[in-house]
């Protein structure tokens, strides 16, 4: 299993597609076994969910996120988590462990992106 974490300096942020890069934890039998920094090529409606379902993303982790981005994550089959905060590799962690949940935070307006996630 890969878990994507939307990630500013090993934080979640607050909004996927602005997040600084992605924090790429692939997973054995609920432990992370390997993990990887990938740069945001940038926000453009409906690429970034394409772009991590190409890398065999399964599991996406944010503060929050737009609709219409977790209506295509839904459609492709990739577990959607927002609401989460904190340091990125935790997160995987506990959502690994089924400590975290989703708050189902979505982001409604993009000019407002700093108060996603509340």
């Amino acid at each position: 299993m890969k878990i994507a974490v939307a990630s500013k300096n090993g934080m979640v942020t607050e909004h996927f597609g602005y997040c600084e890069s992605f924090n790429i934890f692939e997973t054995e039998n609920n432990q992370i076994v390997k993990s990887e920094s990938v740069p945001n090529p940038g926000h453009r409606p409906g690429f970034l969910p394409n772009f991590l379902n190409d890398m065999g993303v399964n599991v996406v982790i944010a503060g929050g996120m737009g609709g219409s981005a977790v209506s295509i994550f839904n459609d492709k089959g990739i577990e959607v988590i927002t609401g989460a905060q904190g340091i990125a590799e935790a997160a995987a962690k506990n959502y690994l462990q089924g400590v975290l949940k989703s708050t189902g935070a979505v982001c409604h307006e993009h000019q407002h992106h700093d108060e996603c996630g509340n």
